[in-house]
């Protein structure tokens, strides 16, 4: 499709949403004289909002997807410079975080015109850094591994004493600008410290993790305009951390450790020491955010506000689209009502969609 087609397609959309801001003719005839003029057009701040919205329901990776109009956007389409870009990730980092009455937010910062592009080269705005050995082992997060390295020739200095849940830096780059390292201040950071409701030792494993999620990978496509940069997040949902993150033998593989420590651990793969072990982090994770006052929800309960947002969906004549293998939960995924369901995996516009890492 031409950007004029995909333009008008969009205000199509816009046009038929109902609550939505509506179109009117003389609108769509400036953003067609403006696409003839500079093959480029410039959106609203409501047409931004409302595509920011349309972009999470069209998510087919998200299975919180039932509260897409909750979503607040934050209009950085103005920024100049990589300092001005970090100082508004970290002002989007303490706004999402809310104390730990995590809100749904967006910072859209300039779209791509020309070649080069603004955009955080990390995948979230919080990670933490992963310290590689010559003989292959990680202290920290494997997954970060090679971006680390990246951070460490870009001129990041890693603490004296590395951890491994050290906060790694943003980084950014754009038009005229050479990558950029920032720290992200700690007070920035809204960290759980892991506890088990039962399991009093369970503290002794040391085990923490960031309290949101901001994904700065993806880009934003609203109508035929490419947003590079364009931090997002929700809140999380437990088995995110618990299931993947801190249990993924990729990750911080920690299934091993908690089923010696419940004295449970064996060779034998058939006495599911490893389904025990998980289910107890999982509930550790759950438990230990509430405990500290940030939102979260379980994969349970996200499964079932799933269907009620593909009932609704279906009452507004939308059709449903989905990724099955991201919207079944990674524990209990036979006991959810989304196991049995067959989903289309059409990404419509506008939409969040995968781009080549800015390092790579």
């Amino acid at each position: 499709m031409s950007l004029k087609q995909k333009a008008e397609a969009f205000l199509d959309l816009l046009e038929s949403e109902e609550g939505g801001p509506g179109v009117t003719l003389a609108r769509r005839s400036a953003v067609l004289r403006e696409i003839d003029r500079h093959r480029f057009y410039e959106h609203t701040p409501e047409e931004l909002l409302w595509g920011c919205r349309f972009a999470w329901r069209h998510s087919v990776r998200c299975i919180g997807r039932y509260f897409w109009k909750q979503l607040e956007v934050r209009d950085a389409r103005q920024t100049e410079c990589a300092e001005g870009l970090a100082e508004k990730c970290v002002e989007h980092l303490k706004l999402a975080t809310n104390g730990g009455a995590v809100r749904p937010l967006v910072t859209v910062f300039p779209a791509q015109r020309g070649r080069v592009p603004w955009r955080v080269w990390n995948y979230q705005l919080v990670r933490y850094a992963g310290y590689a050995a010559e003989d292959g082992e990680v202290l920290g997060d494997p997954a970060e591994a090679r971006f680390t390295e990246h951070c460490k020739t870009l001129g990041w200095n890693a603490p004296e004493r590395p951890g491994r849940f050290d906060v790694l830096p943003i980084v950014v780059s754009g038009p005229g600008a050479r990558p950029a390292v920032f720290e992200v201040p700690p007070e920035s950071v809204l960290e759980v410290k892991m506890e088990h409701p039962e399991f009093l030792w369970f503290k002794e494993m040391e085990l923490r993790w960031y309290s949101v999620p901001v994904v700065t990978n993806m880009l934003l496509e609203i109508g035929g305009i490419r947003y590079p940069a364009a931090p997002f997040n929700g809140w999380y949902m437990g088995t995110e951390i618990g299931a993947r993150n801190l249990a993924d033998w990729s990750r911080y593989d920690v299934l091993p450790e908690l089923a010696e420590r419940m004295g449970i651990f064996e060779k034998r793969e058939g006495s599911l020491w490893r389904d025990k072990a998980l289910v107890e982090l999982n509930r550790a994770v759950l438990h230990s955010f509430r405990e500290a006052g940030v939102r979260m929800i379980d994969h349970h309960t996200a499964a079932q506000l799933h269907v009620r947002f593909e009932e609704e969906e279906k009452a507004c004549g939308r059709p449903v689209t989905g990724r099955w293998d991201w919207l079944v939960p990674p524990i209990s995924g036979a006991a959810s009502p989304l196991w049995v369901r067959a989903y289309d995996p059409t990404e419509y516009s506008p939409n969040f969609l995968n781009q080549k890492p800015a390092w790579e």
